[in-house]
């Protein structure tokens, strides 16, 4: 498939040539947070809402993405999201929401699957957030500024991603 192949392209460029100022802001002083993740299934999703009411307890502005694929279930609907049909040939997103989404300067960017998808990493390449959260991948350093060892379940990442966010000063 030519548009992977070009996804792929982008990515490489997209780390290379994006210049956003990364820092590990204090937790206390995060204001603006983003979420993104590939819907799973329906306790992933429950999963995700009960991360995003942590946040919000805790007075951080929740801006939330997730990449729907083909023939899973949008449960609620309570989020943005974007697809494999916004997708072009040339490896381009065009999903307006997911464009606006990585021109966020979030101060903390949480991505949440344990399994890497390419529009995800594009969009985290491109990323004007400060701070990206993902989980460790030895070939994906180049994503985040904090990277979390768990390989357990997407509720264990979460919990771990917050615990170890919160500890920094």
């Amino acid at each position: 498939m030519f548009k992977m192949k070009f996804l792929r392209w982008r990515i490489r460029k997209a780390l290379t040539k994006n210049k956003s100022l990364r820092a590990n802001l204090p937790y206390k002083q995060a204001l603006n947070v983003g979420v993104l993740f590939s819907v799973e299934d329906k306790q992933k999703h429950n999963e995700i809402k009960e991360f995003i009411h942590q946040l919000e307890q805790d007075g951080k502005k929740v801006h939330v993405l997730e990449y729907l694929p083909l023939k899973a279930e949008n449960y609620e609907f309570m989020f943005d999201f974007f697809t494999l049909k916004e997708l072009n040939f040339w490896g381009e997103i065009t999903s307006e929401v997911a464009l606006k989404f990585i021109s966020t300067p979030f101060d903390y960017l949480f991505y949440i699957d344990r399994q890497s998808n390419p529009l995800a990493l594009y969009l985290l390449a491109d990323s004007k957030a400060k701070c990206r959260v993902g989980r460790y991948h030895e070939n994906e350093t180049d994503f985040f500024e904090l990277m979390i060892e768990q390989n357990g379940t997407n509720k264990g990442l979460m919990d771990t991603m917050f615990k170890y966010t919160q500890q920094l000063r």
